[in-house]
């Protein structure tokens, strides 16, 4: 049984499309950018676009479910919760810089003397979060393809090292402190200027990378026809290449199409090892 009711087949394209924002910034600073992407969007659809960003993720499978939520912009993890829920299908992908996949990397103080995740046995690290993607599921499958761990991250960091964030920067922000060795996070946290300040970054490095990682999705409800859905892949298609700046400023990439089950693959595989790790603690 899904996890949420399914909604009635067959829809139609609405009269005003609801885009939902994975709520990973703060809600508030994101309304004019909230406000271009819905003139953008409703410009190349021909009719109005709201766009919402809710308080969680489950808010956004919720509402695909149950048809108040159009399109959503979610993590590759979330859209694999959202398609095992019956909720939505996979429209189209993120592409940074020619790559629909990124890395995961554990960051550590610039003058640590670690050289290599091995280093850090028993040592307190910062997952970014227990659901977070790039920051805790992929490096721990990682942990467990370097025969460091069986199952879940207190065998070999130690019971009482390993501490789950709200967030990439609350992760890092950790290792900043004092407080964890090293923090995992996505690669752009570091690579890009979105997240860390100038003084921030120069007392960091890059300890160990981990991956791939495939990008953000845009995920469409299921419950739309495949004409709706196409309608709203083009259009957002159409917006991608003509809006690159507010593309990138909320997308983080150009979206592209892509095989989904290719796409989430690594997710699966990480997702499938996470679930053995939680039922043995």
């Amino acid at each position: 049984m899904p996890l949420f009711a399914e909604a009635a087949p067959g829809r139609a394209l609405p009269a005003e499309v609801v885009v939902a924002l994975k709520p990973d910034k703060d809600p508030d600073k994101m309304l004019a950018e909230r406000e271009s992407l819905a003139k953008a969007l409703g410009s190349s659809l021909g009719r109005p676009v709201k766009v919402i960003v809710p308080l969680s993720t489950a808010v956004i499978i919720e509402g695909l479910s149950n048809g108040s939520i159009d399109l959503g912009y979610l993590s590759a993890t979330d859209m694999v919760n959202a398609r095992d829920a019956g909720a939505a299908n996979l429209l189209l992908v993120g592409e940074i810089d020619g790559k629909r996949s990124y890395e995961s990397v554990w960051l550590c103080l610039k003058d640590s003397p670690h050289k290599q995740i091995a280093d850090l046995q028993g040592k307190p690290v910062a997952f970014a979060s227990r659901t977070s993607t790039s920051g805790y599921l992929v490096p721990l499958l990682d942990l467990k393809k370097q025969n460091l761990i069986e199952k879940n991250p207190t065998e070999f960091f130690g019971e009482g090292n390993v501490w789950f964030g709200t967030g990439y920067m609350s992760a890092v922000e950790r290792v900043l402190a004092g407080e964890a060795e090293a923090a995992a996070v996505s690669d752009y946290v570091y690579d890009k200027d979105k997240h860390l300040t100038p003084e921030q970054k120069a007392r960091l490095r890059i300890l160990a990378k981990q991956g791939p990682v495939p990008t953000h999705v845009i995920a469409v409800a299921s419950s739309l026809t495949p004409e709706a859905s196409a309608q709203l892949r083009e259009a957002l298609l159409d917006f991608s290449e003509k809006n690159p700046a507010l593309r990138d400023t909320i997308f983080t990439s150009r979206l592209v199409e892509t095989d989904a089950k290719t796409h989430l693959q690594p997710v699966e595989d990480a997702l499938a090892f996470a679930k053995g790790s939680q039922s043995s603690q």
